[in-house]
Formats: structure tokens, C-alpha cells, sequence
């Protein structure tokens, strides 16, 4: 019976482990261009049309149709790149064309976001948070004081609650005792929901465990203009929850 030669080095392991990851990435991934040549290099952009593929096909100005080709995907990995979409392979995807609507919203939205009065900016100053459009801004009467600003909010299950709220504590450099993980600028407004700084997108999936999630330089904008005592107020429903 002809038997089979195991490699036993410590090299030839890696190596058959390197081939086995690559398989693996290769079957679970979307279908993929490789770069030419007598070996395949590393993947640069899906042949794959995304369930997403016509709404950001318009958004790009690309000929809609449906159908992904080399110049959309060129086009979608552009915008990849330049808002900190991952993989950055031009899949039109959900976070992509989630990221493509709270940015259309927020240029909508411009200098007033509370066009449709939904917001009760008629008690001073107030920072209003719409789970809709994932967007927030700060309002003192009618005069809109800063934003509107993307922000995160919490996933599936983990909804930011709605209703009028006032900010009762406030910690620049507040850690959570339950996720154990940094909140910097938290302004608490309703149990453990508070504004804070994060390190990831706007637009990163699910969402938060509640919190409204905000840029860095947004939520030291929020900590300057706020105060203990300053009404919230959260409406609308997340996409998704």
C-alpha cells in the first residue's frame, strides 16, 4: 500500500496552515479579482454585485444598472477608502450605503435639522438625537448652536431609549464598568446611555449597547457646550432595530 509522506518540520506546518487560512478566506469571501501574472496576488476587488449595488451605483453617478463592473468597483473602493469602510474591496454592501445615507441626510439636514419640529427646541437649550437619520446637534431656542452630526447608536436590542432626558453626570475620562472599555467626554443622560467619544466609524455596524456615539472632536464639542441639567431628547426608530 503506498503511503503518504507527512511534512514534520516547523516550516512545512506554517506552510500548510498559510494554504488552509487561504482557502478558507478565498471560499468565504465574495468572488474576487487577483492580479495577474504566474502567481495570484493579493485581492483588490470583488466581481460580486452587492445587495445595495443600484442605490450606490446613483449615489456614485454610475451608470445604474445593477450590475458591478471594474470602473464601480474602482468607484465604491474610492469611497471606501475615504470614509473608513471595511473591507475596502467595493462591495456595495449595507454598511456602504448606510454610510452613503447618513451622509446624503446629514447635507440634507445643513443648517436645519429640525425642519420638521420634532425636536422641543422651544425650552432652551436642548441637544436633540434623531435615531433615524443617526443624526445630532445642539439647539438654544431656535438658533442651532452646533451640528447636526452623524452619531452611533445602539444596536438591535440595545436601542437608545426615546423620550425628554437631562444630563445628570458628566466624566471626561470615564471607563465603563460593564464593557470595560473607555468613554471619553461621557455625558450621562438616561441610566448608563451618554453621549462619548469612540474609536470607530459613525457608520460601523451593529451599533452601540445605547449610547450615542460620537467623533472625537464632536464630543469635545458636545462636553464645551453642555452642562449638567441641559435636556436630550432622542426620537425616531434606528434602521434595523
Amino acid at each position: 500500500m503506498r503511503q503518504t509522506r507527512v511534512i514534520t518540520t516547523t516550516g512545512g506546518i506554517r506552510l500548510r496552515r498559510a494554504l488552509a487560512v487561504s482557502a478558507a478566506v478565498l471560499t468565504a469571501a465574495p468572488a474576487l479579482v487577483l492580479g495577474t501574472g504566474g502567481s495570484a496576488q493579493a485581492a483588490t476587488c470583488t466581481t460580486s454585485a452587492g445587495p445595495y449595488q443600484k442605490q450606490v451605483e446613483k449615489y456614485l453617478h454610475r451608470p445604474v444598472d445593477g450590475k458591478q463592473s471594474a470602473a464601480d468597483c474602482k468607484a465604491i473602493r474610492s469611497f471606501q477608502s475615504t470614509y473608513g469602510v471595511t473591507p475596502t474591496i467595493g462591495y456595495a454592501g449595507p454598511v456602504t450605503w448606510r454610510t452613503m445615507k447618513t451622509l446624503t441626510d446629514q447635507k440634507a439636514a445643513g443648517k436645519n435639522p429640525d425642519r420638521a419640529k420634532k425636536c422641543p427646541t422651544d425650552k432652551g437649550r436642548i441637544a436633540c438625537v434623531d435615531l433615524t437619520r443617526q443624526l445630532s446637534w445642539i439647539q438654544d431656542g431656535g438658533k442651532l448652536k452646533f451640528g447636526p452630526v452623524p452619531v452611533r447608536t445602539g444596536r438591535d436590542k440595545y436601542e437608545t431609549r426615546t423620550g425628554l432626558k437631562k444630563i445628570y453626570w458628566r466624566h471626561i475620562d470615564h471607563v465603563s464598568s460593564i464593557y470595560h472599555v473607555r468613554m471619553p467626554y461621557a455625558q450621562f443622560f438616561d441610566g448608563g446611555q451618554a453621549f462619548h467619544s469612540v474609536g470607530v466609524k459613525m457608520w460601523n455596524p451593529p451599533g452601540s449597547h445605547g449610547c450615542v456615539n460620537m467623533r472625537d472632536a464632536d464630543a469635545k464639542a458636545y462636553w464645551k457646550l453642555l452642562r449638567n441639567g441641559d435636556e436630550v431628547y432622542v426620537y425616531g426608530r434606528k434602521p434595523g432595530t
